[in-house]
């Protein structure tokens, strides 16, 4: 096994560990509450740490509810073979979710169980009513910036470590854009948890890869 000992131009990623994607929520991963421990442990050997949170208004063009009657959204709505209820939209396909992590609400909330105080940056994406925001660093039209990746540089930091929910969509997302924007990008396998929609895992293995991400075990890392 390669050890990874955290420096300082080091980061770790902990993407939307919020309430309405841990169980109970509007949107709840499987599991999603086992890695709050893990992630928390694995915080404290990082100087630099950075939270991510889903932050969406009411009537959100990724919310399912969103896209009936007179007032829908622009697009064409379809289910595929596998059940999966997708938009296709002038930026790219969106997947349609249950209304979830509304600005302001209980479900928004980062978890109590997260315990990370020298966390640094809270950056919340997914706030444009009409363009969902996946990835920590790009919206889905892949041209709007969140402007962490600008953040980061300034701070020198050059090497991301990705966690949190959920693997199949915002932690792989982010972990792809990263490495797409010149990071080393490592996601910590048993330290997220998938949605697991139909094909949803083996897509972003596939991503993964051909951007050059490495997957690691928590139990890889060591203390700078």
């Amino acid at each position: 096994m390669t050890f990874w000992s955290p420096t300082s131009t080091d980061a770790l990623l902990v993407i939307d560990m919020q309430r309405d994607f841990l169980p109970g929520g509007a949107l709840a991963v499987n599991g999603g509450d086992t890695i709050l421990p893990g992630i928390n442990a694995a915080s404290a050997r990082f100087e630099h740490v950075i939270l991510t949170q889903d932050w969406h208004p009411r009537g959100h063009i990724s919310f399912a509810g969103a896209h009936a009657g007179e007032s829908a959204p622009r697009g064409t709505l379809v289910s595929t073979p596998e059940g999966r209820s997708i938009l296709h939209l002038p930026y790219g396909i969106q997947e349609l979710w249950p209304d979830h992590c509304i600005q302001g609400t209980a479900g928004a909330e980062l978890h109590h169980g997260l315990t990370i105080p020298h966390a640094e940056l809270i950056l919340r994406k997914g706030f444009r009513k009409q363009i969902d925001s996946y990835s920590a660093f790009m919206e889905n039209d892949r041209q709007t910036p969140t402007g962490l990746a600008g953040y980061l540089r300034e701070r020198g930091i050059t090497r991301l470590f990705f966690s949190g929910l959920a693997y199949d969509f915002c932690v792989g997302f982010s972990a792809v854009a990263a490495a797409q924007l010149g990071f080393q990008s490592i996601v910590i396998e048993d330290l997220t948890r998938a949605v697991d929609l139909p094909g949803s895992i083996q897509a972003i293995n596939a991503a993964l890869a051909a951007a050059g991400v490495l997957r690691i075990s928590s139990a890889a890392l060591r203390s700078g």
